[in-house]
C-alpha cells in the first residue's frame, strides 16, 4: 500500500469546502481555496484517487418522502472469537435498514442504528438477523422519539486547528 500524501492547508480547505458543499464547480473551488483551476483541480483528483474523498451525493430529507423511525440497537455476541466478530459483521452488513454499525468497547459489542417504516418492521428485521444464527446473544433497542441534532459529518475546521 502506498503511503498517503502529506495534506497542507489548501488540501484541507479544499476539503473543507467540499464537505460542506459538493457541487461547487472547480472554478468555484479554487477561488475560495485560493488557486487557479488547473492547479485545484489536480489537487482534487490527488484527493480522489489517495482515498481523501470517497464519494459525493445528496443529502436527502427522508422525512419528507415518509415517516420513519430511527432505532439504536445494542448487540452482545455470545462468543468473541475473530470469525465470530467477522460473522456478524458480513452478515449485518448486507441489510438494508442497519446504516451504521460500530465495534464498541464497554458492556456490548456493537452498537446498530436502523432506520426503519415502523416499529413492526423493525421487530421483522430483528427478528430476521436472529433466525440466522449468527452468534447474537443479546441485544437492547432504544427508539428515537426525537433528533434535534444531526450533523452529516465532523466538520474538518473543527478537529483541526490548521485552518
Amino acid at each position: 500500500m502506498l503511503p498517503l500524501p502529506k495534506l497542507d492547508r489548501i488540501d484541507l480547505r479544499i476539503l473543507a469546502q467540499l464537505q460542506s458543499n459538493g457541487r461547487l464547480t472547480n472554478v468555484e473551488l479554487a477561488r475560495r481555496v485560493g488557486l487557479s483551476a488547473s492547479p485545484c483541480l489536480i489537487r482534487v483528483k490527488r484527493l480522489e484517487k489517495s482515498g481523501y474523498i470517497t464519494s459525493y451525493g445528496a443529502q436527502i430529507n427522508l422525512q419528507k418522502i415518509g415517516s420513519l423511525l430511527t432505532v439504536f440497537t445494542e448487540v452482545t455476541l455470545s462468543d468473541h472469537r475473530r470469525d465470530d466478530f467477522s460473522r456478524f459483521e458480513s452478515h449485518i452488513q448486507k441489510i438494508p435498514s442497519v446504516v451504521e454499525c460500530h465495534l464498541v468497547s464497554g458492556g456490548y459489542d456493537y452498537l446498530l442504528k436502523f432506520m426503519t417504516r415502523s416499529v413492526d418492521h423493525y421487530q421483522g428485521v430483528v427478528e430476521a438477523l436472529l433466525d440466522r444464527n449468527i452468534g447474537i446473544e443479546k441485544y437492547f433497542s432504544y427508539i428515537v422519539i426525537k433528533s434535534p441534532i444531526i450533523k452529516p459529518a465532523v466538520s474538518i475546521e473543527s478537529i483541526l486547528d490548521t485552518l
